[in-house]
């Protein structure tokens, strides 16, 4: 069998290993698939366990910035740019029932992105549109699998200096975010998985939209709530 793009090979290594019949592959895969189901699921439980009290006071602290007035601006690279994306879309387009918050994606404007890429560097690109757009009392939150993006790093360094609250999320051992003083919260996944990291990351910023909902709604219903 051919190689197949995406790292096919690195993922499901039985499917190069020998000639396999079709109902040996699919129960190959199905135990794969298992296995990754019950990798993160661990994951999960494990950043729940060490993390909760810290996920509860950053949802507090970014509740008390959306009650006054705050936006949540937020970023990464990759497959982080998307969750990115993600993220600001549940906050801005929450389902029904639930309060529209202020919040954008800095990977979001191309011709933002690729100007400033092209004309200033790519580890500016999120600095400076903090340095443009935040306000004291707004919220910055980074994304890093690696912890290791120079540019996330330098944007979050910059929403620290005007004044933003600061989140970083990252993976492994926390790559330079970890080095960062200037960061007011930071979630660390404990893996060297980058999908794993991924989805663990996904669990932690709904957990904070879900826990800024609550707090909101507890201290002001908003038009419309019971």
């Amino acid at each position: 069998m051919g190689d197949m793009p995406g790292g096919m090979r690195e993922l499901y290594p039985f499917l190069y290993e020998r000639q396999a019949d079709a109902d040996t592959v699919v129960a190959e895969v199905a135990d794969a698939v298992r296995e990754k189901a019950a990798e993160i699921t661990a994951l999960r439980r494990d950043v729940a366990h060490g993390c909760a009290p810290r996920i509860a006071a950053c949802a507090e602290a970014m509740a008390e910035r959306f009650a006054a007035g705050g936006r949540l601006f937020v970023f990464g690279n990759g497959g982080s740019s998307t969750d990115a994306q993600g993220l600001a879309t549940v906050f801005l387009h929450p389902p029904a029932g639930f309060r529209v918050l202020p919040a954008l994606s800095l990977t979001s404007d191309a011709a933002v992105v690729t100007a400033l890429s092209n004309d200033v560097g790519f580890e500016a690109v999120f600095a400076r549109q903090l340095a443009a757009l935040g306000q004291p009392g707004d919220i910055a939150v980074g994304l890093s699998t690696s912890g290791g993006s120079a540019n996330v790093r330098a944007a979050l360094q910059v929403a620290a200096e005007c004044g933003l609250l600061t989140v970083g999320m990252a993976g492994h051992h926390g790559g330079l975010l970890a080095e960062l003083d200037a960061l007011d919260h930071l979630f660390v996944i404990p893996s060297a998985s980058v999908h794993r990291i991924q989805e663990a990351q996904t669990t932690v910023y709904h957990t904070l939209w879900e826990l800024t909902q609550l707090r909101l709604r507890a201290a002001r219903p908003a038009c419309g709530d019971p």
